[in-house]
């Protein structure tokens, strides 16, 4: 364990017993896991999915070898935990739909609000934005982000680029919008 960062160290004291060291661990990645989850599905959910990330983590722990970073660890968690959410909410949806038995009506965009980043990412595909998100708002590496997302690392690659190609015919459309 002589080559993981210090991150990793007090993850693994904390999985050992060290109380200290486990709430160092939380309060030094925190921040990361909240800002990944709040462009995943935004800063009203960002909350409480980082509490539940956490306490799958902590749940977790006594299986955490510490043989890779504690943050792609973490990352991968997180990431878990909103795939879940999207889901429990998509199903939620589908009941109350077959209970009211009203068609679901199409939200979208009005053309007169200011295009914001997290409009633009919420318009990418679910595994862009992801790998976006994490490669360019978090930080992390391309390796860590493929290690998160259980896919190669030219996976990753080829998501951020299509993710920014996205992006940016996103901001030409929204400038449009507002010249036209």
């Amino acid at each position: 364990m002589a080559d993981v960062d210090d991150l990793t160290r007090l993850w693994v004291r904390g999985r050992d017993g060290d109380r200290e060291a486990l709430a160092a661990a939380v309060r030094r990645s925190q921040a990361d896991v909240w800002r990944f989850l709040a462009h995943l599905d935004g800063p009203a959910e960002a909350d409480e999915l980082t509490q539940e990330a956490f306490e799958r983590a902590l749940r977790a722990l006594p299986r955490f070898r510490g043989d890779a970073s504690a943050r792609t660890w973490l990352l991968g968690i997180a990431h878990r935990t909103w795939v879940d959410a999207v889901r429990r909410r998509t199903r939620r949806r589908r009941l109350q739909f077959r209970i009211e038995e009203l068609p679901r009506s199409g939200g979208g965009v009005d053309p007169g609000e200011r295009v914001a980043l997290d409009d633009l990412l919420a318009r990418l595909d679910p595994d862009r934005r992801l790998a976006f998100v994490l490669t360019q708002v978090v930080g992390t590496s391309y390796e860590e982000a493929a290690a998160v997302c259980r896919v190669p690392v030219g996976t990753i690659r080829s998501r951020v680029a299509r993710a920014r190609r996205d992006l940016v015919c996103g901001l030409d459309d929204a400038a449009d919008e507002r010249v036209g």
